[in-house]
């Protein structure tokens, strides 16, 4: 059995993360970490896990961690992964880092957008933990930087039209939605009951973070150089992403050739399920799942493929992408752990 941490256990990533892992038939969860509930037992916490996680949180040391797992997930605050995780590695520790600190592969990028890196060697390093586009590179290395949950829901809905060169990367927008369980478990005016429910809006606009992760991803894919218009917005949901994206497609680009895009490249991808012909996606059918589910329709009229994609943002889009990553870099099946229907309703 393989020992397995989770540094930052209290919050809505790190929970979801000792929800999964105490059901993995292939490790055992022996340490979880937590400096505002030091001395409280997890379950304490979120008592879903009463009886499933037996774990007191404690507030250690990177050697201490060390001293207790052969895997760490870091589901903590950017810069403090970027504090830790290079201690972690020194010791020939496997790291799943669920902060964007090793998403971006150029420094400077990464600085305009958040703050000072202070371990940009290990940049080139890290692999993006995305299993459906870098399995191999993740099978063999001792770092992930786990995709954020907007660039998860529109890369994997993009991929199969940028990877064959159909549609027009500067025509791309996306238009996301996410339950505010994305925005983490901090005490939040904009999170609030009152703030969210019956209501919608549009958030960080043309001002995401996730934005050069998405560009990242989509000008590696497609070859090109471009600026997306991304436009993020808050659904009265706990949990859930709905994107819906944009794209000119090349003229004499048909349904059938479409679809056979999608089949192609997902057809042995456990976690995407392309939907069939005039199924669109929804929030609550991927609900505590793993899945990514795809759907797509031409608009003949003016030119452009319209394609939905819905995740979990807190397993797909973090907690459950970062397992099945684990399940990689450790040589388990893929989908260990990770099996089972989506919460519904």
């Amino acid at each position: 059995m393989i020992k397995v941490a989770i540094v930052g256990a209290s919050g809505y990533t790190g929970v979801e993360l000792a929800r999964i892992l105490c059901n993995h038939p292939r490790i055992t969860l022996t340490t979880v970490t937590s400096r505002q509930h030091e001395g409280k037992p997890l379950s304490r916490v979120f008592p879903n896990l009463y009886k499933k996680v037996d774990l007191v949180c404690e507030n250690l040391t990177p050697a201490e961690l060390c001293s207790r797992a052969d895997v760490i997930f870091t589901a903590v605050p950017h810069k403090t992964a970027m504090d830790i995780v290079p201690q972690l590695l020194a010791e020939k520790k496997k790291v799943i880092d669920l902060s964007a600190d090793f998403r971006l592969r150029d420094v400077a990028v990464y600085e305009q957008w958040y703050q000072k890196h202070t371990s940009p060697q290990f940049l080139k390093e890290a692999v993006y933990g995305l299993p459906e586009l870098y399995r191999d590179q993740i099978q063999s290395c001792s770092l992930i930087a786990n995709p954020g949950c907007y660039p998860t829901s529109i890369i994997l809905g993009l991929a199969p039209l940028l990877k064959a060169g159909v549609i027009d990367p500067q025509s791309i927008i996306a238009d996301s939605k996410s339950g505010t369980s994305g925005a983490g478990r901090s005490a939040l005016v904009s999170s609030l009951y009152c703030e969210v429910a019956d209501g919608f809006r549009a958030y960080k606009v043309a001002d995401h973070r996730h934005t050069p992760e998405i560009e990242q991803e989509i000008n590696r894919l497609g070859h090109c150089n471009v600026n997306i218009s991304f436009t993020p917005h808050l659904l009265p949901l706990s949990r859930g992403i709905l994107s819906t994206l944009y794209a000119r497609l090349d003229k004499g680009t048909g349904n059938d050739q479409v679809r056979d895009l999608y089949e192609t490249m997902y057809k042995n991808e456990h976690f995407v399920r392309v939907l069939p012909e005039g199924i669109f996606p929804a929030t609550q059918y991927v609900r505590g799942s793993n899945f990514c589910d795809i759907g797509f329709k031409i608009d003949p009229r003016t030119g452009r493929i319209i394609v939905m994609s819905a995740i979990d943002n807190i397993v797909k889009g973090a907690a459950g992408q970062a397992v099945q990553n684990m399940n990689l870099m450790c040589g388990f099946p893929e989908a260990a752990g990770l099996e089972g229907a989506p919460f519904f309703p």
